[in-house]
């Protein structure tokens, strides 16, 4: 279960879109589309050990609140650093989910 008082730091979801110009160029871009608080946790030893010692501040554990629609194709941006979501776990039924995560 997630509890509201863990939930301390702020984070940005978004997902990448295309922006076609009149002349047929293709711009990517990425765009906000949910914004709210999470707890963030360190790797695990088994992660830190799975990277071959690369070190646990590369990677992170975000717990949020439910939201549809999240990907492994999204990111999170939290504190002016950018994280790749590299996997995803539902908490409980629809209360919460896991964000696996690696700063880019």
């Amino acid at each position: 279960m997630i509890e509201a008082g863990k939930l301390q730091h702020y984070i940005e979801l978004q997902h990448e879109t295309e922006i076609v110009a009149a002349s047929g160029a293709v711009t990517k871009t990425w765009t906000a589309y949910a914004a709210g608080r999470a707890e963030l946790r360190q790797a695990t030893l088994s992660e830190f050990l799975a990277d071959y010692g690369t070190g646990t501040e590369n990677n992170g554990v975000f717990l949020i609140r439910w939201l549809p629609g999240v990907t492994v194709s999204d990111r999170i941006v939290h504190g002016g650093r950018v994280w790749n979501i590299v996997a995803i776990a539902e908490i409980g039924r629809r209360r919460g989910l896991e964000l696996r995560a690696v700063a880019a």
